[in-house]
């Protein structure tokens, strides 16, 4: 079907861009590519929804100016938050005591979406989640904060567990705050080669135990990691005198 038909077809119900981002938002809305978060190229949905990609490109523009996806340079279009879902607008931290109720909060959140990725996840999550890690561990080796790849890596597993209650809490409430934080701190605090193996090895045993299937396991060691990651984060506020 080309442009012109699909005109035709649905005359009188608004411009062809407009109707494409409402088909694309509908695909995102039942959860077709919630799975990487990453929409299928423009050619891949010109062709399926029978329209030109200068058609397909307009639609997903509108959807990038809405904060719905973002492009990555060589990676395409991914999902950044469900439409009609609010814009990240993390909780102001503004004392120690609002950084130690940020990280109780981390505990409870991200221990129980990894004990549920690993109690629901399927195969190709599991992908999904060791690409992640991948990429996070290529970031911080080349001396890269990390922080974008930091938060992939956590929502990816957040869609393994299958729950959209703790994918929308973690992209809403822990990542905004996170991003923050660990880029405050990237500008003073250097991260030195043991630091980068220890935090390696606390992201894997998260991943190792999401693919044990081991639920308690994972829960265990995303508590470890936040509370190093807690520690490190004061320590980094500490100013020396």
């Amino acid at each position: 079907m080309n442009d012109a038909l699909l005109q035709l077809d649905s005359a009188g119900a608004g411009s062809l861009p407009d109707r494409i981002y409402a088909r694309v938002v509908e695909a995102i809305l039942r959860g077709d590519f919630t799975r990487d978060g990453k929409l299928p190229p423009e050619g891949e949905l010109a062709s399926h929804f029978g329209v030109s990609r200068p058609t397909v490109r307009e639609a997903l523009a509108r959807l990038r100016s809405d904060g719905v996806i973002e492009s990555r340079r060589g990676s395409g279009s991914h999902l950044l938050r469900r439409p009609g879902s609010p814009a990240a607008t993390p909780t102001p931290v503004r004392s120690m005591a609002d950084i130690e109720r940020y990280y109780a909060f981390r505990l409870c959140v991200e221990g129980g979406a990894a004990a549920a990725a690993a109690e629901f996840h399927d195969a190709a999550d599991l992908g999904v989640v060791r690409a992640e890690f991948d990429a996070l561990n290529r970031s911080m080796e080349s001396g890269q904060p990390g922080t974008e790849e930091d938060v992939r890596f956590h929502l990816a597993i957040a869609r393994a567990s299958h729950n959209p209650f703790f994918v929308t809490t973690i992209e809403t409430s822990v990542a905004p705050i996170r991003q923050i934080m660990e880029l405050t701190r990237s500008l003073t605090d250097k991260k030195t080669a043991p630091r980068i193996r220890t935090t390696q090895a606390e992201h894997q045993a998260i991943v190792d135990a999401i693919a044990r299937r081991a639920p308690i396991e994972a829960a265990e060691a995303i508590r470890t990691h936040v509370l190093n990651a807690k520690r490190r984060i004061f320590e980094g506020m500490l100013l020396p005198g």
